[in-house]
């Protein structure tokens, strides 16, 4: 009878687990046909329209044209998928052409992006408008410093009367863990090259170092310059009147208060700031207004002709192996990719868009192989910084013919560390857990358990030392042939050091200050391709099959609930796990957000 029972309440759910399974495999096909047909063609725009662009939440590089994962999630959960860069740099570029579009509105509702990704936006709006056409912002709720930053470009700025401006400046915030780590009873044994590589200071003390605090005033000082100088500029406030506003607390100012400091326009309501707009483009005050997506306008983008070649855009995004499944780059994929183009005949050269903090140091130089390889073939290789190229991420930039960033880029860091954790005084003395080890080689139980029992010997410790020594070696190397200049020349400003976009450029560390269309025009005339008749590709393409877009979804999910669950400890939890799943020998930066 118990028997019968259990294969009863085992059947029972072995049913269930089948039917919710093909029933969310209905819903996937379902949205990828939604998806796939929402994204085939291009779009038919109404007379008096305008672009309307959504400043709120994470700005990603790239539109996932060949991936339905991001619009699929979407659909799921009901909401709309956020425009990328890619999406807003293109639809600004067709509107500036299609009479169809009256003008821009930038709908300011709490951007997140750094500011390489702001400033991008904010060129592509200054841009625009040189069709004469009127781009007007408006803040419901008011203005973050992102959206702030972005909308000063803008003919005019609205604010709804019981809206703020948040413009303070800038700041970094890095959390220090030690203490905590040795609360618990395990040690980040710390292997490093150059007193400037401060991505392992969290787990080796509990305050910052006169290094670090050198260079991140220096990077934050120059990064904010250029922020507070075309904020100011551009509501033509005096800069020392400026950062007397920016630190009188502007979250608190009344509208009125703002208005008489020139930071915004005109206080207004959402349904009058709309029917100012029925008004521009004669639409009646009972209709509804013709708003475009940047996503519905970015597919009438001309990525050109494929007469005389393409240009390969590569996306490089994220950290290069990291410890999170499916996010970031994966060295082998990429290296897998970049071999493809390379023999491709159609593929005269590459544009490799670089927004990574680094990672694995062994992927970095498999990537970095990969991109010398493409160069022995005859073809132009350039590379477009973004946010961050910085360690690993400027490993497999320095062999690029020529290196395009922003002023507001954060690169360098050239240096290399490997940290292991211990967790001996965790398992012997905090749990009361002995450890018992039969061995045949003096170091066979050195990583046995994925984190250590034992401490380090002194032998050990030395041979791990070596190797990233080795490692720094190696990649100063790269980034001497690279550049073209002497070993010692990139060892004396690297060491680990980040720089800013600007002191980058005085160093040599990049050729010049330009876009990713900037990186293309220049690629283009170096590979020999005549205006018009070349057209530019992406890639990797983003071919995902079923079931990853379930498993990707389920990730999602799950890491959103242990967001809500952890609160504030969730990005120390986020911290910690990186390490343990991370290779141990990194060229990594500093994990440090800027406010």
């Amino acid at each position: 009878m118990l028997k019968k029972f259990f294969l009863i309440i085992c059947g029972s759910f072995v049913g269930s687990f089948i039917a919710i399974m093909v029933a969310m495999l209905c819903v996937l096909m379902l949205g990828v046909s939604i998806s796939l047909s929402m994204g085939r063609g291009t779009a038919t725009v109404k007379s008096h329209s305008i672009l309307k662009i959504d400043l709120s939440g994470a700005v990603e590089e790239r539109s996932e044209e060949v991936s339905s994962v991001n619009e699929l999630i979407a659909i799921l959960q009901g909401s709309e998928k956020g425009a990328s860069l890619q999406d807003i740099e293109r639809s600004l570029s067709v509107a500036m052409l299609d009479d169809n579009i009256d003008g821009v509105v930038l709908n300011c509702n709490g951007v997140q992006a750094a500011p390489a990704t702001l400033r991008a936006i904010r060129k592509a709006i200054v841009n625009f408008k040189k069709s004469k056409k009127w781009v007007y912002a408006y803040g419901n709720m008011g203005f973050d410093q992102g959206d702030y930053y972005v909308a000063t470009a803008a003919d005019s700025i609205f604010i709804n009367p019981v809206g703020a401006v948040d413009v303070h400046g800038m700041a970094s915030c890095t959390p220090y863990f030690k203490k905590v780590l040795d609360n618990i009873g395990v040690e980040m044994q710390v292997i490093r090259v150059g007193a400037y590589k401060s991505a392992v200071e969290p787990y080796m003390l509990d305050a910052m170092s006169p290094e670090n605090r050198e260079q991140q005033q220096l990077y934050l000082g120059n990064i904010w310059g250029v922020i507070e100088n075309e904020m100011a500029d551009a509501r033509k406030i005096d800069r020392g009147a400026f950062n007397q506003y920016v630190d009188s607390i502007l979250l608190v100012q009344p509208a009125d208060t703002l208005i008489k400091r020139h930071l915004v326009d005109a206080k207004i309501y959402r349904p009058e700031f709309e029917n100012r707009l029925r008004k521009l483009t004669n639409v009646k005050e009972t209709d509804d207004l013709n708003f475009v997506s940047p996503q519905m306008l970015a597919t009438n983008y001309d990525a050109g002709e494929n007469k005389d070649g393409v240009i390969a855009v590569v996306y490089a995004c994220g950290e290069i192996d990291g410890g999170t499944p499916g996010e970031g780059i994966d060295s082998e994929q990429l290296v897998d990719c970049i071999g493809k183009l390379q023999c491709n005949d159609d593929v005269k050269a590459l544009v490799l868009r670089v927004n990574s903090p680094g990672g694995s140091a062994f992927g970095s130089e498999q990537i970095w192989h990969a991109l010398e390889n493409f160069k022995k073939a005859g073809k132009t290789f350039a590379v477009s910084m973004g946010d961050y190229a910085a360690s690993g991420g400027y490993y497999i930039s320095c062999g690029a013919d020529r290196i395009f960033a922003d002023s507001t880029t954060i690169t360098g860091s050239i240096g290399i560390f490997g940290v292991i954790p211990c967790a001996q005084d965790l398992v012997e003395n905090k749990i009361g857990v002995n450890v018992e080890v039969v061995k045949t080689n003096e170091n066979a139980d050195l990583l046995a358990m994925g984190v250590l029992s034992k401490r380090l010997t002194p032998a050990q410790r030395q041979s791990i030392q070596n190797s990233v020594n080795e490692g720094y070696e190696l990649f100063t190397k790269r980034c001497a042939d690279g550049r073209k200049v002497k070993q010692d020349s990139i060892k004396a400003i690297g060491g680990g050091r980040v720089w800013d976009g600007i002191s980058a450029k005085k160093i040599g560390l990049i050729d010049q200050f330009g876009s990713l269309a900037d990186a293309i025009e220049w690629t283009a005339k170096k590979a020999g391709l005549n205006t018009g008749y070349y057209s530019v590709e992406c890639y990797p393409t983003m071919e995902e099959n079923m079931m990853a877009m379930l498993g990707k979804y389920m990730q999602m999910r799950t890491t959103e609930k242990m967001k809500r669950d952890m609160g504030m400890f969730y990005a120390y939890y986020e911290s910690i796990q990186a390490i343990l799943y991370r290779d141990h020998i990194l060229c990594l930066l500093p994990e440090t957000e800027l406010k």
